[in-house]
């Protein structure tokens, strides 16, 4: 593809918005004309694989899409992409390379370079924009975000880390993209769990240790009753404790049943404890969200949708999907051979899977979404999975063409590969987890000199929590990852710490050169790209859009990481390799630019992923 004339900067869409937008054209007059059976609705996944390059040396973009073409219309790749690349309209700002040299289309891939002028005066808009060239969607939609949800009354662990970082980061991306997003974190604040602590409360708390540390007792009641009521010999025989009041409550199982029917009955004194316990659990859970700078729009608890539950089941009998099955009520998906989905027990409790579809009915008729995510550990994927199906099947009114996603992670190992518990066998709490980090990386910034005592603890806590959280984001969520404070705070590799330093490496640059930001901004500077070098770097800065679209087309905040981790290392190469305070002009502000733009991008990418920086390190 060729253009002729000065080149623009594109007025909307990414280059490879642009590019696909070329093939689709492309392909619906090659379907036309009659040359490719293509059917209507296989056009976006087609033009979907017009991507960016593996290697550099084949150009900037490639379109694979005649290799599968071609087994449909049973010809040749090569013959298949000649049709395409004749069709091809002129797409302002590209020019079409070949692959191997001297074959137009090779074995049937056809490659295309960004023209260097067009790249430029892209980078001169992005330079200029507050989106820094990213183009908001097309079309808005509601997004609700349900991620985090620990039960209360319980200490935040390490298990809370990944659905906690990986919900916040998907919820910024997804709002800066243009979304219309609501974050709900469903607080597990009504379940078997507060049956355990009121038991556990009426015959062993300890009043001085509530009175010091509220949190801290309630969590010290559940893990003990858990046992008891368990009765799991290897448990009472690890815990003294656990096995006297096990022997003095031998129904102690059973009791706790009942405390947790009589919470939901209305009972007056579980009712009461339930209030007293409420605030001093929410204050701890939301002061940890502080030190991880999460926030979310709604608080809405299983105890909030309490009241609606009867109905959820009363409804879903009078439909005829729900049924009696040894005295629970259930829902048949896969016939009567199958264990059905209970929505209520014997004794007439309600189970997750009834607050579920509450609160699925109570999102459709109030933020009327067109997603649901759902970031919670894949474990829970066959509970997910029956949800959805008996949602469907309900036919609540608004849920038509709505999207209800399980965005499932991993566990985090530790380096046995088990699930990362501390030295005793506890798992390991969010606070001391974090608490570690912090001090980890306050023995790393120790060392500078130049930096307040004030200041470095903010970098001590900026690098530590970040480092945590950044160790999660780049892990592909599908799966387990080996937890090593070692690992994430190194300055090297794909880290925050190293990150942050590339953030901090560029504010050097500019401070070193005096540098007014602002007059730099608003001189709208023309941008220079003679070395391969300044072009990678402007190359990579462009696809800040195309990547947070992929990150929403599979929900997997590392494809961010990956890419900010490429863009350092072109700013590292375009650092080291030339000069820019000492170059002439007009290299010196072009590069100047470059570094500046490198830098907010850096940030904002981070900011999307709730990562900190520091303007020293």
């Amino acid at each position: 593809m060729t253009a002729d004339g000065p080149q623009q900067a594109p007025a909307a869409g990414t280059f490879r918005d642009r590019l696909r937008g070329a093939f689709a054209t492309a392909l619906a007059a090659a379907h036309a004309e009659g040359v490719l059976p293509i059917a209507a609705g296989d056009l976006p996944g087609l033009v979907d694989q017009v991507r960016e390059t593996a290697d550099p040396k084949f150009g900037d973009y490639s379109a694979t899409l005649a290799m599968g073409l071609a087994k449909k219309a049973g010809k040749k790749p090569r013959d298949v992409a000649v049709e395409l690349a004749r069709r091809l309209p002129a797409a302002p700002g590209f020019a079409a390379t070949f692959t191997p040299p001297g074959d137009p289309v090779g074995p049937g891939f056809l490659n295309v370079r960004v023209r260097d002028d067009a790249l430029a005066a892209a980078i001169s808009a992005a330079f200029a924009d507050e989106r820094l060239g990213v183009p908001a969607v097309a079309r808005a939609e509601t997004i609700v975000v349900d991620f985090s949800s620990p039960n209360v009354a319980k200490p935040m662990h390490v298990g809370h880390i990944r659905s906690t970082v990986i919900g916040d980061a998907l919820a910024r991306i997804l709002r800066f993209r243009g979304h219309r997003v609501v974050t709900d974190n469903h607080l597990g604040d009504w379940g078997t769990q507060f049956g355990m602590i009121i038991w556990g409360w009426k015959h062993c708390r300890d009043d001085a240790a509530f009175a010091a540390d509220p949190t801290a007792e309630l969590g010290r009641l559940y893990r003990l009753v858990r046992k008891v009521a368990d009765a799991k010999p290897e448990d009472l025989a690890a815990d003294p404790s656990a096995a006297a009041l096990a022997a003095r409550h031998p129904d102690a199982g059973r009791e706790v049943l009942e405390e947790t029917a009589k919470l939901h009955a209305g009972d007056a004194e579980n009712r009461a404890l339930w209030q007293r316990f409420m605030p001093a659990c929410l204050a701890d859970i939301e002061r940890l969200y502080r030190r991880l700078d999460v926030s979310f729009d709604h608080w809405l608890g299983e105890s909030f949708f309490q009241p609606f539950l009867a109905d959820v089941v009363a409804d879903l009998e009078s439909r005829g999907l729900a049924r009696e099955s040894r005295g629970a009520t259930g829902i048949f998906l896969d016939g009567d051979d199958k264990p059905p989905f209970l929505v209520r027990k014997a004794d007439g409790a309600f189970l997750y899977a009834t607050t579920d579809l509450a609160t699925i009915r109570w999102r459709l008729e109030h933020w009327r979404p067109d997603r649901i995510l759902y970031v919670v550990d894949h474990r829970q994927g066959q509970h997910f999975d029956q949800l959805f199906r008996t949602a469907a099947r309900w036919g609540l009114p608004g849920l038509d063409g709505v999207a209800l996603v399980h965005v499932a992670f991993g566990t985090v190992l530790g380096d046995d590969g088990k699930p990362f518990k501390t030295r005793s066998g506890d798992t390991v709490g969010l606070e001391s987890l974090l608490d570690e980090g912090v001090e980890r990386a306050g023995q790393l910034v120790a060392a500078d000199e130049g930096l307040a005592a004030e200041e470095r603890r903010n970098v001590a806590e900026t690098v530590g929590i970040g480092a945590i959280k950044y160790a999660d984001l780049c892990q592909n969520r599908t799966t387990d990852y080996v937890f090593s404070y070692d690992k994430m705070l190194e300055l090297k590799g794909n880290t925050a710490a190293y990150m942050q330093y590339a953030v901090a490496r560029v504010e050097g640059v500019l401070e070193k050169g005096g540098v007014d930001r602002d007059a730099l901004r608003r001189s709208a500077p023309a941008i220079t790209l003679a070395d391969p070098r300044e072009r990678a770097l402007a190359l990579a800065l462009l696809r800040f859009g195309e990547v947070l679209e992929d990150v929403e087309a599979d929900y997997r905040p590392n494809l961010l990481t990956a890419w900010l981790y490429d863009l350092a290392g072109r700013y590292s190469a375009f650092y080291d390799g030339l000069p820019i305070l000492k170059a002439p002009e007009p290299e010196r502000t072009s590069r100047l630019a470059l570094a500046d733009l490198t830098g907010r991008v850096l940030r904002r990418g981070l900011e999307l992923l709730g990562i900190g920086t520091v303007r020293r390190m």
